[in-house]
């Protein structure tokens, strides 16, 4: 029985959508497998891990009134089209427990699991907030902050990011207990105060699909779930249950040593100075004096790399040891042309901000050496 006939990309594009949460080697075999369904002129392809739901929907310009359905290995479908040739036209038939994959002379037959084992999520119904924003705006919000969230912390709520919704704000926050990533988007009406904690797959999953653009993404937060609308996609996902730490008392305020300094410059010579750092803990000295920012890396083969910038500094001498990769990290996932560097003392965390812009605060701690 035909599923489909159509082009390579029109299978491949939404295939590679919902792809990337399928886990190759799983106790559960169904959840290596991507659902696809047909009703009528819709198409619809789905994967799920238990914790995260994407589907997507396309139109495959079917006229035939029918509904199928079948679950098949994802990422063997996926590499099957992707080794097609272009604009090849590409078949579909269901026989029984076998998916044909038909393409000119080649006939791929491959095992399907049935339908209705397959574990969608129970979509909560009790809507607690809904805003809808820019796509690019969501994407920017995660960028700025994702990379500060812990990946195998005993503390589970620090694995994810923290989503805040307060007046008319929505707020990202990220920290693995060293270093705290803050954000916010200003939004079109003041909202009651919700907060989320998404699970870190969550996270990078939409930061990846969102696009750069001006289109829009609902976002929905419900019962123990969260769930992001846009561009023919739905992503549903569990929401971590815990506290998220108070980012408020974690911010460093009225520090007196600043200085600004060309985003770019500074992260081509912590890069250089990096290449001599100790590979396990990475620390770094920086070491501020009037109108000079000294960087000093040194590794366990007594090998020492140091760089200097001239900068506008007069705050007074100032000597403090940091992770490296903690402020790579930072420069990184910026965009501004210049950042501000605030310090306390030796033993307090630095503050890392953009001139003239107060939604975006980066906090590292700082470390022996």
């Amino acid at each position: 029985m035909k599923l489909i006939q159509t082009e390579k990309e029109a299978l491949l594009r939404p295939l590679q959508a919902v792809t990337g949460i399928v886990e190759r080697r799983h106790t559960l075999p169904i959840l290596s497998n991507v659902l696809i369904e047909k009703k009528n002129e819709n198409l619809t392809f789905m994967a799920t891990d238990l914790e995260i739901q994407i589907t997507t929907i396309t139109n495959n310009n079917e006229t035939t009134k029918n509904e199928l359905a079948v679950t098949v290995a994802a990422k063997k479908l996926q590499d099957i089209l992707r080794a097609l040739p272009e604009k090849a036209l590409v078949t579909l038939d269901l026989e029984e427990n076998r998916l044909q994959v038909k393409a000119g002379k080649s006939r791929f037959n491959l095992q399907t699991l049935p339908v209705e084992d397959f574990p969608k999520l129970p979509e909560s119904t009790e809507q607690q907030a809904r805003i809808t924003l820019k796509q690019k705006e969501l994407k920017n919000l995660l960028f700025l902050v994702q990379y500060a969230m812990a990946q195998q912390d005993i503390r589970y709520y620090l694995n994810g990011l923290l989503l805040l919704l307060e007046d008319n704000h929505l707020k990202a926050v990220a920290t693995d207990g060293h270093r705290l990533g803050f954000a916010w988007v200003e939004l079109e009406s003041n909202q009651e105060r919700k907060e989320v904690i998404l699970p870190r797959k969550a996270v990078l999953e939409l930061a990846k699909q969102l696009n750069d653009s001006d289109d829009p993404v609902i976002v929905e937060i419900l019962q123990n779930q969260i769930k992001f609308t846009f561009s023919n996609i739905v992503i549903v996902s569990k929401i971590v249950d815990g506290k998220f730490p108070d980012y408020n008392r974690v911010i460093p305020r009225g520090y007196q040593k600043h200085f600004e300094v060309n985003r770019g410059l500074l992260l081509q010579t912590l890069q250089r100075a990096a290449i001599l750092s100790n590979e396990k803990f990475r620390g770094a000295r920086i070491i501020l004096t009037t109108g000079n920012l000294r960087i000093v890396c040194n590794n366990s083969e007594q090998e020492e790399a140091q760089e200097e910038l001239e900068i506008k500094y007069e705050g007074g001498a100032l000597d403090i040891g940091f992770n490296i990769t903690y402020l790579l990290d930072v420069l990184n996932n910026l965009t501004c042309e210049t950042v501000q560097c605030s310090f306390g003392d030796a033993s307090s965390s630095a503050l890392i901000t953009v001139p003239g812009n107060d939604n975006f605060k980066y906090v590292v701690m700082p470390m022996r050496i």
